[in-house]
């Protein structure tokens, strides 16, 4: 097939790319990124560029005028290439992203993507709970019967029987740019092209027609997006093999730690419109990085599907979150219909679809169900505990039965945020520390055995228990004076875990007794839930047969640690499961399986959700917890 080279300006980026590409898909191709919030239909008017030498062949008009038109303005997604081609990007039709840094990170919060090896996935789910391959887009190789006077149907009926043909699918629905173009391409291809179908609900929609066999050539995203961390996985859809996983700080935290407070600053001018663009800046960091260092054709990126909570989930689709901190606390949906992904400002391939797991309740949103999923909950016979610790904590109880789940907010510290020595676990976070009871001497192991650079969420858990075991910490909080190793600070004591001279900061790590109270709310927001869920529901630890524990914790939580410090209850440690991310894990699941996905939509349906603000024992349980490990020690008999 016939190819030009394209030159992109400002950028000066080339790329050579078929006859009627689309100028908006041979930027992608070439890594230029043009706004094109629509997707490619036509009716937006952001992609305007500018043809400075070469021919362009326009579909239609689109949003374009006719003075537009006479000075050379065609707009990418309805332009095609019709030979060597200059084309200018100018500064509105523009879509910039911040430079990605891999493997590094300050120790506070800044934007940092941590590099694969670091960010534990959940791949811990029993072979048996995996779903049947049956990716949500798929790239479908054919070699079309030419017409001829005895079989003269349409170009697009004889696409569609011979779609039926080869998988035994109905195509419903189609874009009209498709249609446009497909003529040109069946012909120039000599009728070996490879389709994009996708699935929605009841639906399976063409997305798009390459030339050639190109089957083999179809990538998703997978994303959590939590309140503090947004991680996420790039998948090959033709074998469901992870490609790269990459997790960023969400850089809505610049305005504010919690749900709560970023609801609150939604509701100011363009509050909602800097939270969505934080947001999708962090997802588009994510994914920019990784088809870069794979050597990924953006417009080979067909479907991207996220987890995250209800508030987060509202905040990436531009919607107003205010009824969700609001009596009843009801938000706008629960369940999103699938979009095109740049109707969020996601920028992958112009077509491809964006699917949003469905969430339960205001505060027990998507990343709850892909858990549920992941670990496999809800089909289990015994009854089970589900516990994701992060800025929001969430419980799930049940089996195949039955399933409950509760919410509280514990603030970002086991992410690694909020304490002034912080980070998420990536090379270099301290994550397990131990404390000499006689000569208070530390010892401590950092991921990947590099120097240190602070503390992660297993390690300040595994720091707390080890200095309440050595006597550094009494049981309310406060840090005894040793000297040497306590110092006092502006706002008390902190203890000197690394010395400046040991780290690759040239900084002390330390732990404030600010951070030790931080840590304290938030296992005790964690373990109030755990119980008041547990009581509401007239359930004893001795009728769970299993305790799943996700988080980002990476692979070192030390479930001793946790339950000394009181963040998990004193039961036999062999009920415990440590399965990491579960929400991304459960997304993943999803982009590669059609069948998962109707099951992450029963299990949405079937869960019941306990409003915490309404049930009057919880804070009598969250009181009661703000000691270590509780005030009622016979809570902690092994402690």
């Amino acid at each position: 097939m016939e190819k030009f080279k394209v030159i992109f300006y400002p950028d000066n980026k080339s790329v050579e790319v078929e006859k009627d590409r689309t100028i908006l898909s041979a930027a992608l191709s070439a890594g230029v990124y043009i706004n094109s919030a629509c997707g490619g239909d036509g009716v937006c008017g952001r992609c305007r560029v500018i043809l400075r030498k070469g021919a362009c062949s326009m579909l239609s008009a689109g949003a374009l005028s006719l003075q537009d038109r006479k000075r050379g303005v065609y707009l990418a997604c309805l332009a095609t290439i019709q030979s060597d081609c200059e084309i200018e990007v100018p500064p509105e039709s523009r879509v910039e992203f911040d430079q990605v840094q891999s493997g590094r990170s300050d120790r506070r919060l800044g934007g940092f993507y941590a590099a694969a090896e670091d960010v534990q996935a959940a791949d811990l789910v029993p072979q048996q709970q995996q779903p049947a391959a049956a990716p949500l887009t798929e790239k479908v190789y054919l070699e079309l019967d030419p017409p001829d006077l005895n079989d003269h149907i349409s170009d697009l009926e004889r696409l569609y029987r011979a779609i039926h043909r080869s998988k035994g699918l109905q195509v419903s629905h189609t874009g009209l740019v498709n249609v446009r173009l497909l003529g040109d391409t069946l012909r120039d291809a000599l009728w070996k092209v490879t389709v994009t179908l996708a699935r929605r609900p009841g639906i399976v929609e063409l997305l798009g027609v390459e030339a050639g066999d190109r089957a083999a050539a179809n990538f998703g995203f997978a994303f959590d997006i939590g309140t503090t961390t947004v991680s996420g996985q790039l998948i090959n859809l033709s074998d469901s093999s992870i490609v790269g996983t990459k997790a960023t700080y969400n850089k809505q935290a610049s305005f504010g730690a919690d749900v709560i407070t970023r609801i609150m600053y939604a509701q100011k001018e363009e509050g909602l419109e800097k939270l969505h663009g934080a947001v999708i800046e962090s997802i588009n960091g994510i994914i920019h990085s990784l088809v870069s260092e794979r050597g990924i054709d953006l417009n080979d990126v067909t479907a991207v599907l996220c987890a995250g909570n209800t508030t987060m989930m509202h905040l990436l689709l531009r919607i107003d979150p205010a009824s969700i901190r609001k009596d009843p606390y009801v938000p706008a949906a629960n369940s999103i219909p699938v979009v095109r992904c740049h109707e969020a400002g996601i920028t992958v391939n112009p077509r491809a679809l964006l699917y949003c797991v469905p969430g339960i309740a205001s505060y027990v949103g998507g990343d709850v169900t892909a858990g549920v999923l992941s670990c496999g909950l809800d089909k289990m016979q015994d009854v089970s505990l589900l516990i994701d610790i992060g800025t929001n904590g969430e419980i799930v109880l049940g089996n195949r039965e039955f399933l409950v789940a509760t919410a509280a907010s514990a603030g970002p510290a086991f992410e690694g945020s909020g304490v002034s020595c912080g980070m998420r676990s990536s090379s270099g976070a301290i994550q397990k520390i131990s404390v000499d009871p006689k000569t208070f001497a530390v010892s401590y192991e950092t991921i990947a055995g590099a120097k240190p650079r602070g503390i992660c969420g297993s390690g300040y858990i595994d720091a707390i228990a080890a200095m309440l075991k050595a006597g550094v910490l009494d049981k309310d909080g406060t840090l005894r004076q040793i000297p040497g190793r306590v110092r006092p600070n502006d706002s008390g004591s902190e203890f000197v875990v690394v010395p400046a001279s040991e780290t690759e900061t040239a900084e002390d790590i330390v732990i404030t007794e600010a951070d030790i109270e931080n840590i304290k709310r938030a296992k005790a927001a964690i373990y109030a839930a755990t119980m008041t869920l547990m009581k509401r529901l007239s359930f004893e630890f001795g009728q769970i047969s299993r305790i799943f524990i996700a988080g980002g914790f990476g692979t070192s939580l030390d479930i001793r640690s946790a339950i000394g410090i009181g963040l998990l209850p004193d039961v036999d440690e062999a009920k415990y499961l440590f399965v990491g991310n579960s929400s991304l894990a459960g997304a993943r699941q999803q982009l590669v399986s059609e069948p998962a996905l109707a099951r992450a939509r029963d299990i949405a349906s079937r869960m019941t959700y306990l409003e915490l603000s309404v049930e009057p024992g919880y804070m009598d349980e969250y009181m009661a917890a703000l000691f270590f490990p509780h005030t009622d020690l016979s809570r902690f008999p092994n402690f």
